[in-house]
């Protein structure tokens, strides 16, 4: 009898050094975004250019994973037409809706902030989960975690003035993009009984880069300038889409989803500390309070699951 040999995704020290690999790798997108606003002369104002530089990023990065996919050989397959529906309506949610919310709002908030904030989509797909899905029972561990992790998102705005405040073009849009990916989160059981999951990460990143573009030429987008230097921070931020979604969902298809998701409560710490040192940003206590309190919720959270 042969002995069925374990995948490398599914090798304990290889999942903890791709997890953390992809959560380092998102949270510094934060800081490599702002970045790219200065380089390509992006303002506040700009929204249809904020637009076409998310759509270059994830086309690109939607393009270069089913290009992989293609490579490895994997099945390129829809289960019927309805299932093409589905994946529209993925890529929307996904990477359109999803997208346009984060650059509009990071342009209008710090970096660190942003990072803190959007850690609500981790509790929103949690509560959601347990309306949703029958498998997913609301667990002490998951009250106790959301309304640690809630309390740190709300400590951001105690301190007054030069702690920050609430905005709605700032903090409002990272919420709305929070959700976004929490409903995300919901739908990709669903995408996985209609496509390869691999193949479908491909099709809603490059779809769903394809309407950002297109909704930014349709609200006037330009890149007004184009440096070495932000072609650079874009190739990065088109690297860490591809690698982070690739080795996610790698990771969730062949592990139990709490041993790869408790790796997020990374992201908020590092997209916090690379927007504070790359940005020159203020280095604020709430963030340090705020922080510790979602990765604590996070972790809570992700303790109960099996």
């Amino acid at each position: 009898m042969t002995e069925q040999k374990t995948s490398i995704f599914q090798r304990p020290v290889w999942v903890v050094v791709f997890a953390l690999t992809a959560a380092i790798a998102w949270g510094w997108a934060y800081p490599l975004i702002k970045l790219g606003f200065g380089e390509f002369a992006i303002t506040q104002a700009m929204t249809g250019s904020k637009m076409l530089f998310a759509g270059i990023r994830f086309a690109i990065s939607g393009l270069i994973i089913l290009a992989i996919a293609g490579a490895a050989r994997r099945s390129f397959k829809v289960c019927n037409a309805s299932g093409w529906g589905y994946i529209f309506l993925f890529s929307l949610m996904n990477t359109s809706l999803h997208y346009a919310f984060f650059y509009i709002g990071l342009s209008h908030s710090e970096g660190a902030r942003a990072a803190i904030l959007n850690s609500l989509s981790v509790f929103s797909l949690v509560l959601l989960a347990c309306v949703f899905f029958k498998s997913d029972r609301l667990t002490t561990n998951k009250i106790v975690g959301c309304l640690i992790g809630f309390a740190g998102v709300l400590s951001l705005n105690v301190g007054g003035g030069d702690s920050g405040s609430f905005t709605f073009m700032g903090d409002g849009m990272i919420i709305l993009n929070a959700l976004c990916s929490a409903v995300a989160g919901l739908m990709t059981r669903g995408l996985g009984r209609r496509v390869d999951v691999f193949v479908g990460t491909g099709y809603s990143l490059a779809i769903g880069g394809v309407m950002l573009l297109l909704a930014g030429l349709f609200a006037g987008g330009t890149i007004p300038a184009v440096t070495f230097t932000g072609l650079i921070f874009l190739a990065l931020l088109i690297c860490i889409s591809t690698l982070g979604f690739a080795l996610y969902n790698k990771l969730l298809s062949c592990n139990p989803v709490g041993k790869v998701a408790i790796f997020n409560s990374l992201i908020p710490a590092v997209g916090a500390l690379t927007s504070c040192l790359c940005l020159s940003e203020p280095f604020r206590w709430e963030y340090v309070v705020a922080t510790i309190l979602a990765t604590a919720g996070i972790y809570i959270i992700n303790k109960g699951k099996k």
